[in-house]
């Protein structure tokens, strides 16, 4: 037996197992509570401690039967040599013996592209990571981080051959270095236009398509300036961790103080330009890494990759023939990254297979007995007659429910801790955002069966629901609760051996027509994706869904007609 873990301890906080070619991963987020699982110090490191527990009791291991401990590095030190053995030390504190002492580390943007490389099914790769901040570049390159890292991947090797550089600025206190990142200029520009309250980058890059690039496009291209081999400059402090200083477009000063002051048309205009200037300096970041590299497929993670219009844009205009985009791009995958570094490359063990789900976390347990809310009702022993039911019941419009399995590694939720529901009609899009306590422009993810992809969009979409793919317009009447104002979608392909929806939009396809379903994650606003069967119970009345199906049990709010007898008429 080999068993190899991986270990983030920065936020988003996550640990992964691969046992004899078996992936456990699971996020400390899931049980904390705590969305990222973000700490109020800055720069606080914490093992994850549950994640780590579960991890080892659903291999039935102990942690003496561990044989490699990685982790990826974080700590922006700027000496050589000695700092990796200090965070080393310091990262080792944290976990039991004698995991402690089999710890190592690798860099952080090498962890992010290869939770991607080597879980495709690829030889040869150029990859890219592009995110707020990683590792420390060491003295040779200044007081700077990984921000954007190039490399050139294949099963013997990783070449690491394009990395962005810090620029020198004038300050009063004399020349400085400065580290620009592309992730703080998309994270920082999305704290001017969206208010406090909701997720800054993901709540703008769907602002975006309701404005217009051109207003501010050239004031914010300004910003950005690309160069030869792939080279990226942006102006200070726009590319820094800075939400302060005021950005002077429009007569107006725009601040994250003052972001409830700007109007929504102007906020969603100033949306579009930067995403508009953000997707086209990754572009020409990826054509350069295409030129160096001659690869056909670009590997993309970091926590960039998870703008979903970006990665569209990526797969269509990169030069590459194939965008894979790591099944958890952000730092939770980091974990899962450094686990098959040790698993491959220093045990020398076959890469996994290339998986179509994520569903490599716990399952959900069943309610406890007495656990039916106030205003619900029980159906239990459903067997195989669950998936039918269901189906019936999101054909009669209603929003359901549905934990089934294991749980999703990483941010979306992919069919086991998912909010279910008819895609046909917009008003269940708005239903759905009050009850989410979502922005009324933020847009739903159809779940499609993947044969069944290209009939509604013009690609196939990505198992992982990490690109948009655009809608048909001949189809985009009958979906409109999951096609995006600017006509595209975010796009989950679910495949034949998906255990989660596979069965149920069979079921829904038979009934409807329709081969594709509204799925969003099941959770509270600002709180993770839930994990336990109890909590959906609780969360299922909280919310007021019309019903939840956990298992082969089914909760019916009292006002939903039991559709068991429709499921027999039809049959």
């Amino acid at each position: 037996m080999s068993a190899v873990l991986g270990l983030n301890f920065h936020h988003d906080t996550s640990a992964a197992l691969v046992v004899d070619g078996h992936l456990y991963a699971a996020e400390e987020e899931r049980w904390s509570g705590v969305k990222h699982n973000h700490h109020t110090r800055k720069g606080t490191l914490t093992a994850p401690a549950r994640a780590l527990q579960w991890c080892l009791e659903a291999a039935g291991l102990e942690a003496q039967d561990i044989d490699a401990v990685w982790a990826a590095s974080m700590r922006p030190n700027p000496a050589a040599g000695w700092w990796l053995a200090e965070e080393r030390d310091e990262l080792a504190a944290l976990l039991p013996a004698p995991l402690g002492e089999h710890l190592r580390l690798l860099s952080h943007h090498t962890a992010h592209v290869l939770s991607g490389y080597l879980l495709s099914s690829h030889d040869h790769a150029a990859g890219l990571v592009i995110d707020a901040g990683g590792s420390s570049l060491g003295s040779d390159f200044g007081p700077g981080r990984e921000r954007i890292t190039g490399y050139d991947l294949r099963p013997d090797r990783i070449d690491r051959l394009h990395q962005g550089m810090p620029t020198v600025v004038p300050s009063p206190a004399g020349p400085r270095r400065v580290h620009s990142s592309l992730g703080h200029f998309y994270r920082n520009l999305a704290r001017r236009v969206i208010p406090p309250g909701d997720e800054p980058e993901g709540s703008m890059m769907a602002l975006a398509a309701f404005g217009d690039p051109q207003r501010y496009g050239a004031q914010i291209r300004d910003l950005v300036r690309l160069g030869n081999n792939g080279e990226v400059r942006i102006d200070h402090p726009w590319g820094a961790a800075d939400s302060s200083t005021p950005l002077l477009l429009g007569g107006r000063a725009w601040t994250a103080d003052n972001v409830a002051e700007q109007p929504e048309h102007k906020r969603a205009d100033l949306a579009a330009a930067v995403q508009e200037v953000f997707a086209e300096s990754v572009v020409h970041i990826a054509r350069h890494l295409q030129r160096l590299t001659r690869a056909s497929t670009l590997m993309f993670s970091g926590g960039c990759a998870l703008n979903s219009h970006l990665n569209g844009q990526l797969a269509a205009d990169s030069g590459f023939d194939t965008l894979f985009v790591a099944p958890a791009p952000h730092d939770a995958g980091t974990a899962v990254g450094a686990a098959l570094y040790g698993w491959h490359y220093q045990l020398g063990q076959e890469c996994l297979p290339t998986p179509t789900d994520a569903a490599w976390g716990p399952h959900p347990g069943a309610p406890a007995e007495m656990a039916v809310p106030t205003g619900y009702r029980a159906l239990t022993g459903l067997g195989p007659g669950l998936e039918p039911t269901v189906a019936a019941l999101l054909a009669e419009h209603h929003i359901v429910g549905w934990v089934q399995g294991q749980l999703e590694f990483g941010p979306r939720a992919l069919g086991h801790r998912s909010i279910l529901a008819h895609p046909g009609y917009a008003a269940t899009r708005d239903r759905l955002n009050a009850i989410k306590k979502r922005a009324s422009y933020r847009p739903f993810a159809p779940a499609v069966l993947a044969e069944h992809a290209t009939e509604w969009f013009m690609s196939t979409g990505d198992p992982f629901m990490n690109r948009v793919a655009r809608v048909r317009r001949c189809r985009a009447d009958r979906i409109a609760a999951v096609a995006h104002h600017d006509g595209t979608a975010r796009v989950q392909s679910v495949a034949a051996d998906h255990q989660g929806l596979r069965e149920l939009l069979e079921q829904f396809h038979e009934r409807t027509g329709l081969p594709l379903l509204l799925n969003t994650s099941f959770n509270r606003k600002g709180s993770p994706i839930l994990r336990t069967a109890d909590q959906a119970v609780a969360a299922a009345a909280d919310l007021g869904l019309d019903a939840l199906a956990v298992g082969d049990s089914l909760l019916l709010a009292d006002h939903v007609s039991d559709p068991r007898a429709t499921v027999l008429r039809t049959k």
